[in-house]
């Protein structure tokens, strides 16, 4: 299925380089926009309600920079943003800030396990109707050597994901013990959901 066959268009509004992956690998062709929000100023206590809450500060963002009377009378056009949040030992991780705090969520994975949650938030820009919704993963890892924690340190990359867990990264995926759920969800936007949601979202265009 490509959105070039479909007669909607996808509007993701994240800079994150996992998310673009995901969504093309799930066959849809999209523009990006990002919010640019200082997430930090935004705090809730319970995970689940901390990444629904930013995934639509995303998406209002958003909005406010579009003329959304633009999309009333064009093929529909849905704005898909999506927030998460690694959980370890009922610690809420989010990106790390400096590199003592990076070192410190990455040796507290190690032997250990971690919860993911995940919010996906889908507007139709044609109707106005906004939905969402939440997807949980749990990853258990094997020790991770203190030399893999400071390559991913050296990289940076840790610094642009929650809780500078990369999934996917070669010196990581190899330490993963387990995944219990789905890891395109651990990687920031579950296939799953997010294809349910834009099912969800065009069917009510339709009704």
């Amino acid at each position: 299925m490509t959105i070039n066959r479909l007669p909607f268009k996808i509007i993701l509004g994240s800079s994150s380089v996992a998310r673009r992956h995901i969504l093309s690998e799930m066959g849809y062709e999209f523009e990006i926009k990002t919010a640019g929000i200082d997430e930090k100023a935004i705090r809730k206590e319970k995970p689940e309600e901390l990444v629904r809450v930013l995934a639509e500060a995303k998406a209002d963002a958003i909005l406010s920079r579009l003329k959304v009377t633009d999309y009333k009378n064009i093929e529909p056009t849905l704005l898909i943003t999506s927030d998460i949040v690694v959980v370890h030992e009922g610690s809420i991780r989010e990106k790390p800030i400096t590199e003592e705090e990076a070192n410190q969520f990455l040796r507290g994975y190690s032997g250990s396990h971690i919860t993911t949650a995940n919010y996906v938030h889908v507007i139709n820009l044609k109707t106005g109707m906004r939905i969402g919704g939440l997807d949980k993963a749990e990853v258990y890892f094997y020790q991770i050597p203190d030399e893999v924690i400071q390559s991913l340190i050296k990289e940076r990359i840790v610094f642009n994901v929650a809780g500078g867990l990369l999934l996917e990264h070669p010196l990581i995926l190899p330490l993963v013990e387990a995944v219990i759920g789905a890891p395109d969800s651990v990687m920031g936007l579950p296939k799953a959901l997010t294809e349910k949601l834009i099912h969800e979202a065009l069917t009510e265009q339709e009704s």
